[in-house]
């Protein structure tokens, strides 16, 4: 009989997912794969069956039983499929909310393991037992995960903090079921409605890359350490610290969060936490993230983010924790996202579609000619008059089915970026259903394009500011203050930044290109022409009105002033 252990302590030596190698490795051990795909097979079919003749009825116990019945299966599937339903729990405008409830508990609420293997685990990775290591280690967990459990123990004094345990044997389990799951994309791939571009292989590939340094938490800690840099001057977002000496490759040790989870708006409520703060903070820090650090926590559903007490500068106070689904974002792509933004809110439709193009959304050679007149019917009607009528959930929708039509298709390098923002907008609306991820996103943008803070961002000003023919655009000008304006309730601490920050940029060195362009703005046919610059002198000066800024200034020092 064929020896079932052997692969596992195989499986240890392997720290990365190679999808090559590990289809050939699992192939030729059909004693391992024939009965879990069986299994899965079963459980699948099992739950569709299930899904089809409950899910439309109207009984509320019927719900119930059917959402925990949805909530063991996945459970029972193990990590891989865990990670899906991690992801489906953040989208209460997918999910019902009798099984949203159920769902949420794949986060941080799984079945643990036993508590004796957990102690060897940690003898066996850092060298001592945990009585040794910790002044105080308890008996059980106080949550469990698909990846792990984690433990609340104390240090020296009154030092407390998470012990994260790798569940056993998971690298062979997540291999084994990542190379399972590629075939059945593989071979399902045809019959299912989806049209990717791409082979729904190459994502799946993409996601096993990503979930393989999420199990090794030396890369976690790495990424902690590197997360904790970019935000060391926020005090809004608060990074646990890493204990290294207490940490390995399936052991992480780091400083205790005492917060509130972002599962219910009440419960944030309860605790005196106001929750449109703290989607503020999320998505101002994700955004942050993803258009100017260019390195993102891709997994930021409700278990991995806590709501702290207090608020600074109107931004309510988040602490990140699990950094093991981390991406990085390039330079170029950076840039090319942030001009989207501006591209789709200025409802320049033809400098959107060469942004997809320059992402690889669409081939290089594709006449864009045909497809702008499509974005404009579908983003057009999705913006309407307002910034915040645009929702990010109700466009990827519409893009699912253009691409049946039209030839995008959706680059693997994206698949993460795809789903931090969904899951993002997700969380947010969990706490806020009336919230529209854009409405935040882009006065984030048009202040940062306003301080002009680096070149990418001046490129795109000047995009902005002048046409092709160096004419200046005042209505796209007047559109990025009065969303700035539009969006914040003390106009003060709003427009005094940014017109200070744009005055800087405008007799810096780096502004010497604006300056140049306006000059040139007043110089059409050989003769001068000042109508333009009028214009625009006449909308700063109603936009920066000084007495107003000063009264709201006084107002602000002084309620009692009328």
């Amino acid at each position: 009989m064929p020896n079932t252990v052997s692969p596992i302590a195989e499986e240890e030596a392997l720290m990365e997912y190679e999808p090559s190698r590990d289809m050939g490795w699992l192939l030729v051990r059909p004693w391992i794969w024939i009965p879990r795909l069986l299994e899965i097979i079963i459980t699948i079919f099992s739950l569709a069956v299930l899904l089809l003749i409950n899910s439309r009825s109207p009984k509320k116990e019927n719900q119930k039983e059917l959402a925990n019945k949805i909530l063991v299966s996945i459970t029972n599937l193990g990590p891989c499929f865990i990670k899906v339903g991690q992801a489906l729990s953040t989208r209460p405008d997918l999910i019902r909310s009798d099984w949203l409830e159920e769902l949420t508990k794949l986060q941080d609420d799984l079945p643990p393991f036993e508590h004796e293997e957990a102690l060897r685990i940690i003898e066996h990775e850092l060298g001592s037992p945990a009585d040794l290591l910790f002044e105080e280690f308890p008996k059980e967990p106080i949550a469990a995960a698909s990846l792990g459990q984690v433990y609340k123990a104390r240090l020296q004094g009154n030092y407390w903090v998470a012990v994260k345990v790798q569940r056993p044997d998971l690298r062979f389990i997540v291999r084994r079921d990542l190379v399972i799951i590629k075939l059945l994309g593989i071979v399902g791939a045809p019959v299912l409605p989806l049209n990717l571009g791409i082979g729904l292989g190459e994502i799946i590939d993409e996601f096993g890359k990503s979930l393989f340094e999420e199990i090794d938490y030396k890369k976690e800690a790495e990424n902690a350490e590197k997360f904790a840099a970019l935000f060391v001057n926020n005090k809004a977002i608060t990074i646990p610290k890493v204990e290294s000496m207490l940490s390995s490759h399936k052991v992480i040790t780091t400083s205790w969060i005492e917060g509130t989870k972002l599962r219910d708006r009440n419960e944030l409520k309860k605790e005196s936490l106001d929750p449109s703060l703290i989607i503020k903070t999320g998505v101002i820090s994700g955004i942050q993230q993803l258009l100017e650090f260019g390195f993102f926590h891709a997994d930021p559903h409700p278990g991995n983010m806590f709501a702290l007490r207090g608020n600074t500068n109107g931004m309510g106070h988040l602490a990140y924790v699990d950094f093991g689904m981390m991406d990085s974002i390039s330079n170029e792509d950076r840039l090319i996202l942030t001009g989207a933004v501006v591209h789709i809110i200025n409802k320049d439709f033809a400098e959107l579609a060469k942004d997809f193009q320059k992402l690889e959304f669409l081939k290089e050679d594709y006449d864009l000619s045909r497809i702008t007149p499509v974005l404009e019917k579908v983003l057009g009607g999705s913006l309407g008059e307002e910034v915040n009528s645009f929702n990010f959930k109700e466009i990827t929708d519409q893009f699912s089915k253009l691409m049946f039509d039209y030839p995008f298709r959706v680059p693997a390098r994206f698949a993460l970026i795809i789903r931090a923002i969904v899951s993002q907008e997700g969380l947010a609306l969990r706490l806020d259903p009336n919230f529209k991820i854009i409405a935040i996103a882009y006065p984030y943008v048009a202040k940062r394009l306003l301080s002009g803070d680096s070149k990418e961002m001046l490129k795109i000003l000047m995009e902005v500011i002048f046409d092709e023919n160096g004419g200046i655009r005042i209505e796209r000008i007047e559109s990025l203050l009065k969303v700035i304006i539009k969006e914040s309730e003390d106009q003060s601490s709003e427009i005094i930044p940014v017109a200070s920050a744009g005055i800087k940029l405008l007799f810096s060195k780096d502004g010497s290109l604006i300056r140049n362009s306006l000059l040139m703005n007043l110089i059409k046919d050989d003769r001068l022409d000042a109508k333009e610059l009028k214009a625009l002198i006449k909308l700063l000066r109603k936009t920066f009105r000084a007495r107003k800024i000063a009264a709201e200034l006084i107002q602000k020092a002084n309620p009692m002033v009328a």
